[in-house]
Order: structure tokens, then C-alpha cells, then sequence
């Protein structure tokens, strides 16, 4: 089935240039992934907060209220959940849709988490919460892009979102009509380590890294950085009645680097011209 596909041309903090082109544009759906993160982190939301509420809050409820006035169903990309003392890192329990957000040692984290507890009360709104987004190339937001050019990285289990199979999902979940809030990500966890241990077996036999604890990452950050476990089951179950089905995270991450060598071979950065960004001095 085809669809026709219409990129915002406005920023979703100007409520009337937003009004302006759904008017004009007439969609049936609204896909929402707009937000600021800043550059080159999100500790630059830090220092810029006012610019942060204006998108990351202001901008993500005008979208949803104007939607919502005109009928229209949008789909919002967000999350920020942290390990606590009931989902503890190792144990296996997630955090369930009925889990509030409960990440703020970031102020991007902090306008993140204002904002699910007011979109689903949109009923034209359905809430997917994304975690460290991989995607088959080596584009500047890609989770797998950020960590390569850290030395040392912390190895936690995280739940992630490997784009190939969660985009499309979501595309059918928006059709089907869905609304309300579903963790997004790939069932299972994943470490640090383990991602880029696939790197390096995948994309750069020579990559070496380092681990490093919390405590020493907290001397070198200015906001803090969120590690969770998500529960899928939901996400899972929703996806089976509409004829999709996604891959545990292992697997998922695994066959995304294998796309990944294929498509660096076919620019010409593998295997032997990578760009100097991504190695090691």
C-alpha cells in the first residue's frame, strides 16, 4: 500500500505556522520526532533550558493539542526511564507502560519526562518510547556512531531500538490506530560492550575501547545519562495482532551491523577507508 510521505517545513514551537500547514497539508497522521538535543549533547541543554522547554514541551503540546482539535492521529517518539531499586540492573524486571518516568538528572531528561504524563491524555495520541536508537549507517544519531568515538564507555545492560524493524512497526501501529504509551524497543537488553564488541567483528577488526565505571563517567559529563530495562510484552503482543513481529535485541543489533558492512563496502568506506572521525589517534 502506498503512502504519501510530507516533511514539516515549520518548528512545532510556532503554534500557528504548525496550524498553518496541517490546514494545508490535510494528513491523516502525524509522525512526531522532532526535539532538541543540542550539540554535541545533551548537555548543552544545560546551559540553554529556555530553548529546550520551547521545543521539547511547548512544541510537543502544540502538535498533539492541534492534532487532537483537527481530528488527527500523531505518533510521539520519547523516553527517559533510570534503573531503581525495584528494576535493578541485572534482575531482569522492566519498566512497564504503567511506569511514570522517573529519569531527571538531565534537564533534557527532565522536559522528556514533563511530557508523557500530558500526552496520553491525547486520545488521538499514541506514545512510543524510544532507547538509544541504532540505525544501519553511521549518521551523526546513531547510538552506535556516538559511542565508537568515546575511549572508554560504561557496560550496562540497556534496552534499544534498532530503526529497520521499529520504524516500520510503528508505521503500522499508527494505521491500526493505536494510541496510548508502548515501550519501543527491541525485546531483551544489550551492553555497551556487546555493541561495540559487533563493531568491531563487523565494521573495524583494529577498534579497541575501554570500560569505565559510573563514577568515573559522572567526572566528565555535566547532565546525567539514564540506563533502563524496558518490558516489550506489550509492544510484542500489540505488534502479533496487526502482522508484525521484531527480533530480541541481540539478534536485531547483530543483523544490523551485518546491513551496516554492506552498506559502508557499498560507499567505499570499508574495508579499508573509514572516515577519520572514527579512528582512533
Amino acid at each position: 500500500e502506498s503512502m504519501e510521505l510530507v516533511k514539516s517545513n515549520v518548528r512545532i514551537e510556532n503554534r500557528a505556522e504548525v496550524e498553518a500547514e496541517l490546514d494545508a497539508v490535510k494528513p491523516t497522521h502525524v509522525l512526531l520526532a522532532a526535539g532538541i538535543t543540542g550539540r554535541p549533547n545533551i548537555d548543552w541543554c544545560e546551559t540553554h533550558k529556555e530553548d529546550t522547554i520551547r521545543t521539547n514541551v511547548i512544541g510537543m503540546l502544540n502538535v498533539a493539542d492541534l492534532t487532537n482539535l483537527k481530528g488527527i492521529h500523531c505518533t510521539v517518539y520519547c523516553c527517559i526511564f533510570e534503573y531503581d531499586e525495584k528494576r535493578r540492573l541485572g534482575n531482569g524486571v522492566g519498566f512497564t507502560e504503567e511506569d511514570a518516568p522517573n529519569f531527571s538528572a538531565s534537564f533534557y531528561s527532565e522536559t522528556k519526562g514533563y511530557m508523557e504524563a500530558l500526552l496520553k491524555c491525547y486520545s488521538n495520541v499514541l506514545v512510543l518510547r524510544v532507547r538509544m536508537p541504532i540505525s544501519d549507517d553511521l549518521s551523526s544519531r546513531n547510538f552506535v556512531t556516538k559511542i565508537v568515538k568515546y575511549e572508554r564507555v560504561v557496560n550496562i545492560p540497556n534496552s534499544m531500538t534498532v530503526l529497520k524493524e521499529l520504524v516500520p512497526a510503528s508505521i503500522a501501529m499508527t494505521k491500526a490506530g493505536l494510541t496510548g504509551v508502548y515501550n519501543f524497543t527491541n525485546p531483551g537488553v544489550i551492553s555497551h560492550a556487546q555493541v561495540l564488541d559487533l563493531y568491531t567483528k563487523y565494521i573495524d577488526p583494529s577498534y579497541t575501547y575501554k570500560i569505565f565505571t559510573l563514577e568515573e563517567q559522572a567526572k566528565v559529563i555535566v547532565a546525567g545519562r539514564s540506563n533502563n530495562e524496558l518490558d516489550a510484552t506489550k509492544l510484542v503482543t500489540a505488534l502479533e495482532k496487526i502482522g508484525v513481529k521484531i527480533n530480541p535485541i541481540d539478534v536485531a543489533v547483530e543483523e544490523c551491523f551485518k546491513r551496516m558492512k554492506s552498506n559502508l563496502t557499498e560507499m567505499g568506506w570499508l574495508p579499508d577507508n573509514m572516515p577519520a572521525e572514527f579512528k582512533r589517534a
